[in-house]
């Protein structure tokens, strides 16, 4: 469409809303307002408007608050001011005015009833280059004044995940319509898991969005996602939608996303727990047969070889103690070039022993991508007694014929 067509109709403008959904209450808690423009009796999204950058600022600038102000009208005649408002703006625009003409905007509605505190500025992650010091100096300001910070296409630059600790973003916005090509995809999943980790340690949440399908919303439900949106759940509109209008839709598809899930665990749970009694059993004897440790790894990968593909022993403080046991065309061979490493810089490592030492018993890792493989694997780890520990690498083959193992 052409700009001018625009600019030259700017009563063609106006807001609408996408719901966004909570997990916790399964109703809507706030609304994404998207800019559209009525043309031939069809509304036309203002995306490509407000990204083109061959049209002057101002023009941007002026066709966005216009946007705005409608959508703060439209929430208070509906007396829906309790609901969170995403509102989009690109950072270069934001700081043109040092950011002050969008917070005056803001403001110059207070009596009227808006509540600046439920007012969500969703700033994408690409903006964060540059002149990224005036931008967090300029969020940290809006927060001042009860200003949420969300951070949009979070995940596209993880190298600036740093920068986020400054100023603390109250939400993490993660778009699902990567994970069409990406599902199956381990290393989008540790991606997910970290930032997860990121937003914990942040105080923030997640929000997914773009849910077009069942399997998104369970993918949001499962890695944490406090918020959700998309057009399975809701398209945007030109009005407010009643805040119940999905609680009895998601509160089912929650009840059957927990049940799945207590299923997988339960597997893994009986899967941890026939590895432990095997290994109660066989260790022992073995043990006595061979008290060389790598004879004995021989000797136990040949009867674990059927789900393993490699193994090695440890001391407490994480210094490899044998070779490795490694399988290779259905082969165990040595690798005498691991003794005396120490693998106590991995994540949960000390973790994982301590518990052994008080639980005495065997733990059953996450599954997580081998560096040396490339292949999605678990690892369990035994207690030996006098101190040293069993490490147990399961194959993905035999991990993938479990159903659920590789979740």
């Amino acid at each position: 469409m052409d700009p001018l067509d625009i600019l030259s109709n700017l009563n063609c403008v106006t807001p609408h809303f996408q719901p966004i959904f909570s997990a916790d209450e399964h109703r809507i808690i706030g609304y994404e307002i998207l800019g559209r423009f009525q043309y031939q009796s069809e509304w036309v999204s203002l995306g490509p408007f407000f990204h083109d950058e061959e049209i002057p600022d101002e023009y941007r600038i002026e066709v966005d608050n216009i946007v705005l102000q409608k959508a703060i009208e439209h929430i208070l005649s509906e007396g829906q001011q309790d609901k969170y408002l995403f509102i989009n703006r690109d950072a270069k625009l934001l700081t043109k005015s040092n950011g002050e003409e969008f917070i005056e905007l803001l403001k110059s509605y207070v009596e009227q009833g808006l509540q600046l505190n439920k007012i969500v500025l969703e700033i994408s992650e690409s903006h964060f280059t540059d002149e990224l010091e005036r931008l967090v100096h300029l969020l940290l300001y809006y927060k001042t004044y009860g200003i949420k910070i969300a951070i949009d296409n979070v995940g596209e630059k993880i190298g600036q995940w740093n920068q986020f600790s400054t100023f603390s973003p109250d939400i993490f916005k993660v778009d699902l319509k990567h994970l069409r090509k990406e599902v199956g995809n381990q290393a989008y999943n540790d991606i997910l898991f970290s930032l997860s980790i990121l937003a914990r340690k942040l105080g923030a949440s997640l929000l997914f969005e773009n849910i077009e399908l069942d399997y998104q919303l369970h993918f949001a439900w499962k890695n944490g996602g406090r918020f959700y949106q998309g057009y399975y759940l809701h398209k945007p509109s030109p009005g407010l939608q009643d805040p119940y209008i999905l609680k009895q839709k998601l509160k089912s598809k929650c009840q059957s996303f927990i049940q799945i899930e207590k299923k997988n665990l339960q597997s893994v749970y009986q899967f941890a727990e026939r590895i432990q009694q095997e290994l109660q059993e066989v260790v022992p004897k073995l043990k006595k047969q061979n008290e060389d440790p790598n004879d004995f790894l021989r000797q136990l990968g040949h009867h674990l070889s059927y789900m393993c593909f490699r193994l090695y022993i440890c001391d407490e403080n994480g210094f490899q103690k044998s070779h490795n046991l490694f399988k290779q065309k259905n082969e165990w061979i040595d690798q005498p070039k691991y003794l005396g490493k120490n693998w106590s810089w991995r994540s949960y490592f000390l973790e994982n022993i301590i518990e052994m030492q008080n639980e005495q018993r065997g733990i059953l890792s996450d599954s997580y991508i081998d560096i040396e493989t490339g292949g999605t694997i678990r690892t369990f780890s035994f207690p030996l007694g006098n101190q040293d520990y069993l490490f147990i690498d399961i194959s993905h083959d035999y991990l993938y014929e479990q159903d659920g193992f590789l979740l």
